[in-house]
């Protein structure tokens, strides 16, 4: 994979026609099985340098470690905002989303005056802000906060494996692997999942495999997760 480097352009530019203080916004965790989405809002200092800041699908955990260090330490703020399990399954995990990024960006103090948000525009929100589609590869904001939404998710999800090991959390972090799944189907759905997530087709290879019956899959897979 070709890293791409973000860049400060976009805040520079933004910066000449007036505004300051502007934070990036970006979340992580909407594709998961387990676990909240995740979203974090950082203003990075315009005269204090990160180097190397990537979106964090493109960065080894190592180096995303350090580099939250650096934006926590050498940024001019950020903040975490959280939608949980039972929120996703009663408002969907697009709306989550947007309200995890909403919570992130009214965390900061103080508040930004204008948000970069990574493709989507958060509703309700009386700041002024921009989508910027492939955000967090274009610009540093953006990508300094996916990086500090996936620390900070991750490090969830290992608390979530250290009181229940079963799902095996601090592999995957709540994504839908093959050992996901088969832990799924064992043992059922946590109190940490999202119950209006169900991949059938996954499901029922894994069902198909386990009873060895065409055909059960369904009654396999409902009778383990119940309704």
């Amino acid at each position: 994979m070709i890293r791409t480097r973000a860049m400060r352009t976009l805040e520079n530019a933004m910066r000449r026609l007036g505004f300051h203080r502007i934070a990036g916004v970006d979340e992580v965790g909407r594709g998961c099985l387990a676990g909240p989405v995740m979203a974090a809002a950082v203003v990075l200092h315009p005269a204090r340098h990160i180097a190397a800041l990537s979106d964090s699908k493109q960065v080894g955990a190592p180096e995303r470690e350090r580099l939250c260090a650096q934006i926590k330490r050498r940024g001019d703020g950020w903040a975490v905002g959280v939608a949980e399990p039972d929120e996703i399954d009663r408002i969907n995990i697009h709306r989550a989303s947007l309200a995890a990024m909403r919570r992130a960006v009214l965390a900061l103090s103080p508040l930004p005056d204008l948000v970069l948000v990574d493709a989507f525009r958060i509703p309700d929100l009386w700041i002024a802000q921009c989508g910027v589609v492939h955000g967090d590869a274009r610009c540093a904001a953006i990508a300094a906060a996916s990086i500090v939404a996936k620390v900070t998710r991750d490090a969830r999800m290992l608390e979530l494996h250290a009181g229940d090991p079963r799902y095996g959390f601090d592999r995957h972090k709540g994504y839908a692997t093959a050992e996901h799944l088969a832990a799924v189907l064992r043992f059922g759905y946590s109190p940490h999942h999202r119950r209006s997530f169900r991949p059938p087709s996954l499901f029922d290879t894994l069902a198909l495999g386990a009873s060895g019956a065409p055909g059960s899959a369904d009654a396999d897979v409902e009778g383990l997760l119940g309704s």
